[in-house]
């Protein structure tokens, strides 16, 4: 029995768990939107912490084929694959479960995410990137980047699909796009196409505080 419990699948867990007109889930459209929000969920979380598709199906121990559905909300997983999944975010399953259209639009400092991806630069200095806006599943992402002087991702030029804006408000930022530098002063401003190599520098001597926006999410 307990076995068969572990292979439930996780609609209707999540069925049991929460009443939806006084009646359960049935196999169907609502199924599907279901499984469509604990997708986007769960490829939010595992951008948030850097992770690929291959890296989160090491720490789960779910395949990546299983992972590519379950992201693109296509069938029906079992609880257990869940759970494993969301351990390996860590993150509490009901996060991926509760997927309704209630999220707030305000993020409060102390609610802010921490993007793990590229924090120590190709300098071993470390950077904070915080994600400012609700979620990565948005048409933009805005980031505010606290860079210590001599952070650098220079090694390591950045180049995707995309448009991205930047503006200093603290502090001397050094923006390389296409090869050529820009430094920036509390104030300014820059904006770019994604797809051009990019990479960025705190030449120093003071740390830096800047607000970056993103279209698509990209981190």
């Amino acid at each position: 029995m307990a076995r068969r419990s572990e292979e439930q699948p996780a609609t209707e867990i999540a069925a049991a768990s929460e009443a939806h007109g006084g009646a359960a889930v049935s196999d169907g459209p609502e199924i599907q939107a279901v499984m469509s929000g604990v997708g986007r969920q769960i490829r939010s979380l595992r951008k948030v912490h850097g992770l690929t598709l291959e890296e989160l199906a090491n720490r789960s121990g779910v395949s990546v084929g299983l992972l590519s559905q379950v992201e693109r909300g296509i069938g029906n997983p079992a609880f257990n694959s869940l759970a494993r999944i969301a351990h390996a975010l860590n993150t509490p399953i009901a996060a991926l479960l509760h997927t309704g259209p209630d999220q707030s639009p305000v993020v409060r400092r102390h609610e802010r995410r921490r993007l793990d991806v590229h924090a120590a630069g190709t300098t071993g200095i470390e950077a904070i990137h915080e994600l400012l806006t609700p979620s990565l599943n948005q048409q933009l992402e805005v980031i505010e980047i606290q860079a210590p002087p001599g952070y650098s991702t220079e090694n390591e030029p950045f180049s995707h699909a995309g448009e991205e804006f930047g503006m200093v408000i603290e502090g001397r930022h050094e923006v390389n796009v296409g090869g050529q530098s820009y430094v920036l002063e509390a104030g300014d401003s820059i904006s770019y196409l994604s797809s051009i190599p990019h990479w960025y520098r705190n030449p120093g001597p003071e740390p830096v505080r800047a607000i970056w926006v993103i279209t698509p999410p990209t981190f």
